[in-house]
């Protein structure tokens, strides 16, 4: 029996005349997470793409587990194939959907006739095929409200489709829609959550790393890159950049106020990565700061870090507490990476008593001092040279 799957998206369907833009990035996207399991056919109407495997041994289980992940899609749907013609339909049906109704208690049957000449209008195919199937699964009864299962029928021009399992896709828009930004990936819990969050929004993600020799250990930058791997399942492939940042560091130890530590060292950071940023063509950088987390992500700490940004910051985690950061990052899968116990050179160089509501004629006035202009010109052309390319 013939099997199609079909993925239908939300949002994008409201974009207008800028639709179609969405939807060919889209299917870029699908073909690029399914090239390796084999060859599909692709075409699309009524806002839904319909997936065509052309090797019955293709895997339609790894092509569903696949699309999960690719952000634009709705929902995805595992069909089978029927002629334009209710006996074939009816026919099919009973055999598609005996394992899964023989689960089940209720059912309902929903009809889309998407082709108007069809000779049988929607109520009646809900009517005829609800009674085939009450009949041939006698233990199972017709709840039209709260149905255990709902079984669709799709009218297309070419074919008709029929499935019962709706699976919910990955939402959001797909990534490359919306443009470029710089990721701040330090490696904990919340950044590659952010990193997540925008890619949902449509946007291709870059990441930027800093690292501090000897302080931190080579085991903390693989656990980065290892992140990075993670993340490509939704994110697609990162161009990854890793940061020498030791000479900056030790330079704010020797000539700047202990207390002042982690703000100027989040503005030295968001001053490289804009630099590097701009050789990316992203558009904005991407933090993982969450209002009142720690005591470098206040109010009052978070404009003293922006006041030296020339792009916009994005932070998506920033109304989140932390048991809702952890639930995504369990959700994605880069909990267990995050939490491996490797320093980076924030926690590193954590001052004993932070400044809590630091004043940006202060903070401005401490990085003068440290005169770090060179040193950060270096940081860039090294870390420019060492980008690596993270695919799936």
């Amino acid at each position: 029996m013939k099997e199609v799957v079909l993925v239908k998206y939300g949002e994008m369907a409201l974009k207008g005349q800028n639709k179609s833009t969405f939807e060919s990035i889209l299917r870029k996207r699908i073909r690029y997470r399914l090239q390796s399991l084999g060859d599909f056919t692709y075409s699309s109407a009524q806002s839904t793409i319909y997936i065509v495997p052309q090797n019955e041994h293709i895997s339609l289980d790894k092509v569903i587990e696949r699309l999960k992940k690719v952000f634009g899609i709705a929902s995805i749907c595992r069909a089978c194939v029927c002629d334009k013609d209710f006996a074939d339909i009816k026919v099919k049906a009973i055999d598609y959907l005996r394992e899964t109704l023989e689960t089940v208690e209720s059912f309902k049957v929903e009809a889309k006739r998407a082709d108007k000449t069809f000779p049988m209008k929607s109520p009646d195919i809900c009517r005829e095929l609800g009674g085939v199937l009450d009949d041939a699964f006698p233990e199972l009864y017709v709840d039209v409200h709260d149905p255990d299962i709902t079984v669709m029928v799709d009218i297309r021009d070419t074919n008709a489709y029929v499935y019962a399992e709706k699976i919910k896709g990955a939402g959001g828009l797909p990534v490359g829609s919306s443009g470029n930004a710089m990721l701040l990936l330090s490696g904990g819990i919340d950044s590659p959550v952010a990193g997540y969050m925008m890619a949902k929004r449509g946007i291709r993600i870059s990441a930027i790393h800093f690292v501090s020799p000897p302080y931190t250990s080579e085991r903390a930058r693989l656990k980065v890159e290892q992140l990075c791997e993670k993340m490509t399942e939704y994110c697609g492939d990162i161009n990854f950049y890793c940061v020498p940042f030791t000479e900056i560091q030790e330079q704010l130890k020797r000539c700047c106020p202990e207390e002042y530590f982690t703000i100027l060292m989040r503005r030295l950071m968001m001053l490289i990565a804009q630099e590097v940023a701009v050789k990316e063509e992203a558009c904005a950088l991407i933090t993982g700061e969450s209002v009142g987390q720690v005591a470098s992500q206040t109010i009052q700490a978070m404009v003293c870090t922006d006041a030296v940004c020339h792009m916009p910051v994005f932070r998506p985690c920033i109304g989140m507490d932390k048991t809702e950061i952890i639930e995504l990052a369990r959700k994605i899968d880069t909990f267990e990476i995050s939490i491996q116990p490797y320093e980076d050179c924030c926690t590193v160089f954590t001052p004993r008593h932070p400044k809590i509501r630091p004043r940006l004629e202060l903070i401005e006035k401490a990085q003068e001092a440290g005169d770090f202009g060179e040193m950060i010109r270096r940081a860039v052309e090294e870390t420019e040279c060492k980008r690596i390319h993270i695919s799936l």
